[in-house]
């Protein structure tokens, strides 16, 4: 028998909501204050609150994991056919729940935030890591009254928060699906994203962080920022196969001079991407959540990613694709290759790299099938 959604989330049908959690004590023991959730749910509750999946977005996503276009999303969700009725994770069976993550600039408390003093926080806002994200959708958690989720389930930066989920509150879950992340941070992650982070903090308007409300935003080096991250999310094959050396239709790059007013069809790609994150997403929150990627490893202060590993209890379906640049198969294989309770890697095969557990739907939702058919399979998980 379904009971009614908790007061304090939204309705089921994928509109945004807003959580008050209250104070959250990060890693580095700063208090941050009076903080809110954006979420987005979908399904319908069980009695016993058992049935409840939790999806986290990637580092520039948010809590639209799928749903009609409008204003704010003019896409139908980052994630489109994997939740829903029927789809691999079936909202006939289970709630989903898909929050903006801490730092996060859809609804969620983060540097585009007003601080208390009234003024925004822009770069005042404390540094942040990946479990204090994970921390904060915790108190969530205990606020509406979810002892244990069914399954948590992320890629890239959503997928690290799915791993953390795993060390911190193994208790509190039943399955977990890990797509496409490593269990730290690498020398040439760390190499790209400060890279992209300088790019924006090196722009005028930046402003020492400072600059929400005075009519100037860095979106010259946000844009630089993700064209950069963008070569790492695709493959150099399909790159190359669809623009190759070509110049973008119209325009002559090969001029007799460095005038650059011709550019190369990716270039001209590359160009289309930065336009479309600096419509929708706020530079700050951008270097935030780049830096807590950068901060990302599961074994600092633990004893070292092997012995967290092969200590976590949680059941889990780890997940790669061949072409990722971004998280190399090596990375992903060190993950399952210490899991007790997961059997092997499971592979994308796709040309489109990083992006390959987004763009290739009917191989993802595979995936998320075996970590659904691992969260029906525990004795608690009851419909």
């Amino acid at each position: 028998m379904a009971s009614q959604p908790h007061p304090l989330l939204p309705p089921a049908d994928g509109t945004l909501g807003y959580v008050r959690i209250g104070d959250v004590l990060l890693d580095s023991g700063v208090l941050l204050p009076q903080v809110t959730i954006a979420l987005q749910c979908w399904g319908t509750l069980n009695a016993d609150a058992s049935n409840v999946v939790l999806i986290e977005h990637a580092l520039t996503g948010d809590s639209h994991v799928v749903g009609p276009k409008d204003a704010l999303h003019p896409t139908p969700g980052w994630w489109p056919g994997m939740v829903g009725p029927g789809c691999p994770i079936d909202t006939d069976r289970w709630f989903v729940i898909c929050t903006n993550t801490l730092g996060g600039c859809r609804g969620t408390t983060g540097p585009s935030s007003l601080h208390p003093d009234g003024h925004y926080w822009g770069a005042r806002f404390p540094a942040i890591s990946i479990r204090d994200m994970v921390r904060a959708e915790a108190q969530l958690a205990d606020l509406l009254g979810i002892r244990r989720f069914a399954a948590v389930i992320g890629g890239s930066m959503g997928g690290a928060r799915a791993l953390e989920w795993m060390i911190m509150y193994p208790q509190r879950m039943a399955a977990a699906g890990v797509l496409a992340v490593g269990p730290r941070a690498s020398a040439d992650q760390i190499g790209w994203q400060t890279t992209q982070i300088l790019a924006i903090t090196a722009d005028p308007a930046w402003q020492q962080g400072g600059y929400h409300g005075t009519g100037r935003e860095p979106t010259m080096g946000l844009g630089i920022a993700r064209r950069i991250a963008h070569l790492s999310y695709r493959s150099e094959q399909e790159l190359d196969r669809r623009f190759s050396n070509r110049p973008a239709p119209g325009e002559d790059p090969i001029g007799e001079d460095l005038s650059m007013q011709g550019r190369y069809a990716v270039q001209s790609y590359l160009d289309h991407q930065a336009s479309k994150l600096i419509a929708r997403f706020d530079a700050c929150c951008y270097v935030l959540l780049t830096d807590a990627l950068n901060r990302h490893d599961i074994g600092r202060d633990r004893g070292g990613l092997h012995h967290v590993l092969k200590n976590c209890t949680v059941p889990a379906v780890i997940c790669a694709v061949d072409t990722d640049r971004l998280y190399p198969l090596r990375q992903i294989e060190e993950i399952a290759e210490h899991l007790p309770y997961c059997d092997g890697v499971d592979i994308i095969t796709s040309e489109k790299g990083h992006d390959g557990f987004l763009a290739e739907a009917d191989q993802t939702a595979e995936i998320l099938r075996k970590t659904m058919a691992l969260a029906e399979a525990d004795e608690q998980v009851r419909f």
